[in-house]
């Protein structure tokens, strides 16, 4: 057998020459000096040779368990070098089997499944979010900590509900991974419990659009008086607060046919103190864009002689009952899912990742504008609420587009059956 001694001390000679150690293991020394360890085995009645090195990078030890190694396998049945040699090919496969790779092939299979807003979506945020940190590294190698990293990142900019989402289409890559045997695992899988809350307190909302408009198709499709299909549809485009709608009054709506139409809720009516209610130039102002222009009109002809917007059933100078709308999505199906006002919650999240997409983040402020919310830094009195009014009437109009989408025109909800009684 050698030792450690006589394999460093081996000379060279005019001839290659080997030196045996147990179990067929041996060095060969070439006349100029290299030193390179070989095993012979023995495979389906073939004398065969396997290489396992140069000295002194893999030294006399390293050899050994080299060659103990290739025994196991051997005494299986498989042939070691093959094994080799297919277990080389298997890793340099698993790092080109990258995480992009996988995920860019599971969204090619699913897409044809979804609407083109949503696929839009689904792509967009593996680019923007995902890809670049994890993207190009072999998708068996990520853990769960690799992938936490990705969605910390997308929590740090406030983007909660985002991070959730990602965490969803990052597992379902991994899911279509293992089906494909790729990977084993889902590191994703239960990343979930450990992601920020979604701030308690918020009301029920469907914050995606792709169900949050099925959510409307759904709900108008219900028996229900036509004013209150329209006031849902209303309060949908304008994200206003269900009190500022069921109070709605025609003498407050302002250039219905000229180029700026505007809805002008007084501040008497706005939610907040009662120096909000007496502020001079407090009032909160919605553009109206195209779609809500529509509503008006279906509407127009069913409450256009009164004052109110939306009147009760029973008594035209009372606003429509505040529960209307509620039961009519409770009827729809939607109950402990989606409230009226869980729009202003779906305005928020859309536009504001819309924002986010498009690298327009002082929207941002511009958005909060439009749901009458004041930065905490304002003082209330001295804040300008009618900042930005090109902008609030250009994300208006982006917003009513991709909500409407799908839509049937309101028109068609006045001739819907009706409910008998109700609110």
């Amino acid at each position: 057998m050698l030792t450690d001694m006589k394999v460093r001390t081996a000379k060279p000679r005019p001839k290659s020459y080997k030196l045996a150690d147990a179990n067929r293991l041996f060095l060969l020394v070439a006349p100029s000096g290299g030193k390179l360890w070989r095993w012979n085995y023995t495979y389906d009645g073939k004398n065969k040779t396997m290489a396992f090195g140069a000295y002194p990078l893999v030294s006399l030890a390293d050899a050994r368990a080299k060659r103990d190694d290739a025994w196991s396998i051997l005494s299986e049945g498989l042939d070691p070098s093959v094994a080799r040699k297919l277990k080389i090919e298997a890793n340099l496969e698993a790092g080109r089997q990258t995480f992009e790779r996988v995920a860019r092939e599971w969204y090619e299979n699913a897409k044809p499944q979804w609407a083109k807003v949503h696929a839009a979506d689904v792509i967009r945020s593996l680019d923007r979010d995902v890809f670049p940190t994890i993207g190009s590294l072999p998708i068996a190698q990520l853990t769960p900590p690799l992938v936490l990293g990705v969605l910390r990142e997308v929590e740090a900019r406030g983007s909660i509900e985002t991070a959730k989402r990602i965490r969803q289409r990052i597992s379902a890559v991994f899911v279509y991974g293992i089906a494909k045997g790729i990977v084993v695992t889902d590191p994703a899988e239960k990343l979930g419990k450990v992601l920020k809350p979604i701030r308690k307190g918020r009301q029920p909302a469907i914050t995606e659009l792709a169900p949050l408009r099925r959510m409307i198709i759904t709900a108008e499709e219900d028996r229900a008086r036509p004013i209150t299909r329209l006031a849902l549809r209303l309060l949908a485009l304008t994200a206003v607060r269900p009190s500022e709608l069921r109070g709605a009054r025609w003498g407050e709506l302002e250039d219905l046919c000229g180029k700026l139409p505007l809805w002008r809720i007084p501040s008497s009516r706005m939610k907040g103190d009662l120096d909000r209610k007496d502020e001079v130039n407090g009032d909160h102002l919605v553009p109206l864009t195209p779609q809500c222009l529509d509503v008006l009109r279906a509407l127009r002809p069913l409450t256009g002689q009164g004052d109110l917007l939306f009147p009760s059933n029973r008594h035209v100078h009372r606003p429509m009952s505040e529960n209307a709308i509620g039961y009519l999505l409770n009827r729809a199906g939607y109950h402990g899912h989606h409230v009226p006002h869980g729009f202003r919650a779906a305005f928020s999240t859309i536009m504001n990742e819309w924002a986010e997409r498009h690298g327009k983040d002082h929207d941002r402020q511009v958005i909060d504008l439009m749901l009458a919310h004041v930065p905490k830094e304002e003082v209330e009195g001295a804040y300008n609420r009618a900042a930005y009014m090109p902008r609030r009437r250009e994300l208006a109009t982006i917003w009513a587009d991709l909500l409407s989408d799908g839509l049937p025109d309101p028109v068609i909800l006045v001739t819907r059956p009706s409910k008998i009684v109700g609110g």
